[in-house]
């Protein structure tokens, strides 16, 4: 069984904070939005003092850049890069209007070009799998909307979980205790 652990989605992209689809397939930076995010939740998280031994990444730049700035401001923790825990791929909906495209999201619909939403619940089921040992060491995991919402389906949670920019998640598997704890927006 995973034990509890923390999910935080990772700062703002400009894709972001224009309203338009960000996939797995596309890696941007963070804007300057994203990195004050990240800085607050630092302080949020120091604030909490959650024992945080270990950062977990994506292996997107915006996942990594937030781990990094996370690890930085909270004394030097160390991170591990996951790619397992990349975004969804959504091919030909990427830099579309998130409302165009919601609708088929939430009906399981495959983008385009994309990846099937079967295929990123067994990448993130693998990785979960995968980070068990790392996961019961008090870890923060930094990654997208998308696995936020895969790892909350995967561990019990209830509804459609939607992280904003910053926010962060504990998820607490087998159980309804999934409990959001903060937001840097």
């Amino acid at each position: 069984m995973t034990r509890t652990f923390r999910f935080m989605r990772h700062g703002a992209t400009e894709l972001n904070l224009r309203g338009l689809r960000c996939g797995g397939d596309v890696d941007v930076e963070l804007s300057d939005v994203g990195r004050a995010q990240a800085f607050d939740a630092a302080e949020q998280i120091r604030a909490m003092k959650p024992g945080i031994k270990l950062i977990v990444a994506s292996g997107l730049m915006r996942a990594r850049d937030t781990a990094r700035i996370l690890s930085t401001a909270l004394g030097g923790l160390p991170i591990v890069i996951e790619p397992l825990l990349n975004e969804r791929h959504l091919g030909d909906w990427n830099s579309r209007p998130i409302a165009e495209t919601e609708a088929l999201l939430a009906r399981n619909a495959a983008p385009p070009g994309g990846e099937t939403e079967e295929a990123i619940v067994a990448r993130v089921a693998s990785a979960l799998e995968k980070l068990r040992p790392q996961l019961g060491r008090e870890a923060l995991v930094v990654g997208s909307r998308g696995v936020g919402r895969v790892l909350n389906a995967l561990l019990g949670g209830a509804g459609r979980l939607n992280l904003e920019p910053g926010e962060i998640v504990q998820f607490a598997p087998a159980s309804d205790a999934n409990t959001r704890l903060c937001s840097a927006q």
